[in-house]
């Protein structure tokens, strides 16, 4: 059996008790007379390639020929080191992985498979009628060509030599008529040559419509449809009936009685099936013989024909090692993962054993971390561990400006604020110009990009919440909010200057790790620790972050405002700390006064942290009925598959995102992230999903490239209006141009019809900042500069009554490191709206008074000074300044602490 050195998909036909490769022009031609191997192979992101072998079984293939394609897929999968997982396909009957190979579909042949010279794979030109099942894909099947083959339930395609007709049965849905026009597509090109004309026929539609009649001329008529009978809803396989049964060497099926399925159970030595209903599995030891593995694959068909199961009974047959998710999912208890060093192992001999067989297998070079947004410029952050943040991030997209929020949510942060700050960022997002895309990430959860965006940021403990203060007293638990005076060490980390991130740890020396640097803040010492497996890049950015770190103790120390008796009182200089040199230190050259602000030498990770290999993403659909969660995977996902009607889930392992289509039934980013957290409790393919696992919500028409680089994406088809049998309908017919959507179109759930009024003209606090809901929590650092294409944006004020158990009002309570002065682009239309009630000094209305102003829209201060003193502070009028770009006004309003 020959195999090539790419990958992708690779077929035999057995002819005359021989397997024969297939051209790669016949591919998806199978006739129904004949069997086949199909071999399936994805270099996935770590490295190595993955293989699924299928053997397809037509209807009227011969015994002999059937059991030689099981027996060959066998003899395959031993030759590619028994790391497949193979699946029996049955026409009529196949797996939605099988017939993702094959989009649209496969239209099976009557007759067999020859390659004999001179032979003509195709058919003779009849009409034909042919039925469509499946919504994504699709069972395509010839019935006799009369009216009682019709139905109200199903999709059905004509095929005449003149003229496709599509009937769509009144109960059908709308995606399974969008994809029964993707067949119709396939037919039009492929027996047509693309020259014939094609009409859509309603069930039920036939008033003024000349291809209604002559579509039913063709079968002798109108008559009406009789009412389909009531069809049995198939049963979900019961998990308390699946059996698990021992297979002998002998081919003897011998249940096993256990309560609880797990790993244990199984033994290399042997082989199982497990017998799930519509279902079956067959595990084999890895070390059983390809002998014992032919006869117990005897043994389950023998099970199946005596046990008057369907022939399309779905059969699986998987190797110690490659199980799939859906198998392991049947047990109670099975590890979630090898260890990193079996899986470099097992990888290395895997890729040798492919190397053998042809197959080019290098390995990867370290994944790409460069952002997928612009995100130049420079930026310095400040969080607290006990606080929840809103961050709003406005970049240039391709045709307009987009927007992506983010809310932070601290490790130590209370459960109040958490559930406020989703609803903070949802009514966030119905004042934003267009769809944002939003994401709920948690304290050492972080994605990739929220650190390429923040660029340079520091995590304290504690927090300023009034919820996290009250919390640690009723606990009695210390606050450890760092103030600049305690002693703290950093765990610095990052990809380069332009992404690091200082985070402090508990002061333990169980907290150090060889494999990172570390900042160390006593109150007589700064100590930077490099551990022995960290790089010359780690040491560079301990020396940056350790200057982010003295500026931010500065804004502390300078906040208490210190004299001299209260700097005694404290133990401090008057010339404050941040002026002391770090004291640089090696591992294992550590003096004892850094072990004596750290508790003592204990011990702690010394091994080199191995980065996690990268997971391959996978595409869900997601259906939430009555309490009911349903999640199906859609393999060989692409851009098509981003149904209008549907909510999918496109799992990255590290990161999920919920995309919601146009039409579907999702009303709010709320509902979206509720679905993802269901999803993540599900955790379908078994791979040991946490519930802080960061969740994006997207919505079509408006996917940012953070989720549009796992497709070959065409921006013109996600820009189209209309259901989806209407976008391929008129895609057919040549008028995709008419179904386009104006640019910066809004999406029905979001639009400002369905925002309340009280969300769009609101503000968020005090200091016009991007912020928590915590009633003290704030984007902090220092002063930012960005580029006029990249910036956070304050995002527009919200209710009192969302701060729901906190007072909107940070008064003193919010004292920490100064606000930073953010370049921001208001969602309020800012204009000379006539004259303000309010009016206060400018003094008192400056981001740094000492007598502030509160209960103001903090986001316009300028709009509460007198014309007279708005013309002496600014150096023109009221009306010149608003005539400025957005920008410029925002950069003016800065320069004079308006901002």
């Amino acid at each position: 059996m020959a195999r090539s050195s790419g990958v992708g998909v690779e077929i035999w036909c057995i002819e005359n008790l021989q397997l024969v490769p297939v051209p790669r022009s016949s591919h998806g031609k199978f006739f129904s007379g004949s069997a086949y191997i199909i071999l399936n192979t994805v270099l996935l992101k770590s490295g190595s390639p993955e293989h699924d072998i299928h053997y397809w079984l037509g209807k009227d293939a011969k015994e002999v020929d059937s059991a030689l394609a099981s027996d060959k897929a066998l003899e395959l999968d031993e030759a590619l080191g028994s790391h497949t997982v193979q699946y029996r396909e049955v026409q009529g009957q196949e797996t939605e992985k099988f017939l993702s190979y094959f989009k649209p579909c496969i239209i099976p042949i009557e007759g067999m498979f020859s390659s004999g010279p001179g032979h003509v794979n195709t058919e003779t030109y009849q009409v034909t009628l042919l039925t469509c099942k499946g919504d994504r894909a699709v069972h395509v099947k010839e019935v006799p060509f009369t009216r009682t083959s019709l139905n109200h339930n199903d999709v059905f395609i004509l095929d005449t030599a003149s003229k496709i007709f599509l009937f769509s049965g009144c109960n059908s849905t709308i995606q399974e008529r969008a994809k029964a026009l993707e067949v119709v597509e396939y037919i039009k090109e492929n027996k047509h040559g693309g020259k014939c004309e094609v009409a859509a026929i309603d069930d039920g539609k036939f008033v003024g419509d000349p291809d209604v009649g002559e579509f039913w001329s063709l079968f002798g008529g109108y008559a009406p449809i009789p009412r389909d009978l009531a069809s049995a809803v198939p049963e979900q396989p019961d998990i308390s009936t699946v059996k698990l049964f021992w297979i002998t060497t002998q081919g003897k099926l011998c249940q096993i009685e256990t309560d609880n399925l797990s790993k244990e159970v199984l033994n290399s030595n042997k082989c199982y099936m497990l017998d799930c209903g519509a279902e079956l599995f067959i595990w084999m030891g890895r070390s059983t013989s390809i002998t014992e593995r032919k006869t117990a694959i005897s043994a389950v068909e023998d099970f199946v024909r005596s046990q008057g199961k369907s022939v399309g009974t779905h059969i699986t047959f998987l190797t110690e090692g490659s199980e799939t998710a859906l198998f392991r999912s049947y047990f109670d208890r099975w590890p979630q993962k090898v260890e990193p060093k079996l899986y470099e192992e097992g990888r290395g001999k895997v890729a040798a054993i492919f190397k053998q067989s042809g197959y080019d297998v290098k390995e990867l070079p370290e994944e790409d971390c460069q952002p997928c947004i612009d995100c130049s410029g420079t930026l310095k952050m400040t969080f607290y561990s006990g606080d929840c943040y809103i961050v709003q991030y406005t970049y240039a997209g391709l045709e307009r400006e987009e927007n992506l929020v983010y809310a932070w949510l601290g490790c130590r942060s209370a459960l109040e604020d958490k559930a406020d700050a989703i609803s903070h960022m949802d009514a966030i997002v119905h004042s934003t110009k267009g769809n944002p895309s939003v994401a709920q990430i948690v304290e050492g959860r972080e994605p990739e990009q929220f650190f390429s965006i923040t660029q340079k940021l520091i995590i304290f403990k504690g927090g300023m919440s009034s919820r996290y203060k009250r919390s640690t007293a009723e606990k009695g638990i210390p606050d450890e909010t760092f103030d600049g005076t305690k002693t703290a060490l950093f765990r610095v980390q990052g990809k380069s200057l332009n992404n690091m991130q200082a985070i402090q740890v508990d002061q333990v020396s169980s907290s150090l790790n060889s494999s990172y640097c570390y900042i160390l803040k006593t109150q007589t010492s700064v100590f930077t620790w490099a551990g022995n497996l960290s790089s010359a890049r780690d040491q560079d950015l301990v020396d940056r972050m350790l200057d982010l770190i003295n500026v931010c103790i500065s804004h502390f120390l300078t906040d208490l405002v210190l004299i001299p008796a209260f700097a005694q009182l404290m133990h401090l200089p008057f010339h404050l700390q941040p002026t002391w040199q770090p004291i640089l230190v090696r591992e294992g050259s550590e003096p004892e006064h850094l072990w004596n602000a750290v508790g003592g030498k204990g011990e702690y990770p010394r091994e080199k942290e191995i980065a996690r290999f990268t997971e391959d993403p996978h595409l869900f659909t997601c259906v939430s009925t009555e309490g009911d969660f349903k999640v199906k995977e859609i393999f060989n996902f692409s851009q098509e598959d981003l149904t209008t009607e549907d909510v999918l889930v496109l799992d990255c392992h590290s990161e999920i995102y919920v995309w919601i289509g146009r039409h579907s039934n999702i009303g709010s980013k709320q509902e979206a992230f509720t679905i993802g957290l269901k999803f993540l409790e599900t955790d379908t393919l078994i791979e040991g999903l946490s519930l802080e696992t960061p969740i994006y919500v997207v919505t079509e028409a408006y996917e940012p490239p953070l989720f549009t680089r796992f497709f070959d994406w065409d921006s013109s088809k996600a820009n189209m209006i209309g259901n989806s049998f209407e976008r391929k309908l008129a895609i057919l017919n040549g008028r995709a141009k008419k179904m386009e959507a104006p640019l910066g179109g809004s999406w029905k759930a979001y639009s400002m019809e369905t925002t309340p009024n009280s969300y769009r003209s609101r503000s968020v606090g005090p200091n016009g900042v991007a912020r928590s809901i915590s009633p003290a929590s704030s984007v902090l650092g220092s002063r930012l500069k960005s580029s006029d294409n990249r910036r956070f944006s304050s995002p527009p004020p919200i209710p009192t009554k969302l701060f729901s158990g906190s007072s909107p009002d940070l008064g003193d309570t919010a004292k920490g490191p100064p606000a930073p002065s953010i370049n921001t682009t208001p969602q309020v239309h800012e204009s000379q709206d006539g004259p303000n009630l309010n009016i206060y000094p400018y003094e008192r209305l400056k981001v740094v008074s000492s007598d502030p102003v509160t209960g103001i829209d903090v986001t316009r201060r300028e709009t509460y000074l007198s014309d007279e003193e708005f013309q002496d502070v600014f150096k023109m009028t009221r009306s010149a300044f608003y005539q400025l770009p957005k920008w410029r006004r925002n950069k003016l309003k800065m320069s004079l602490n308006l901002f």
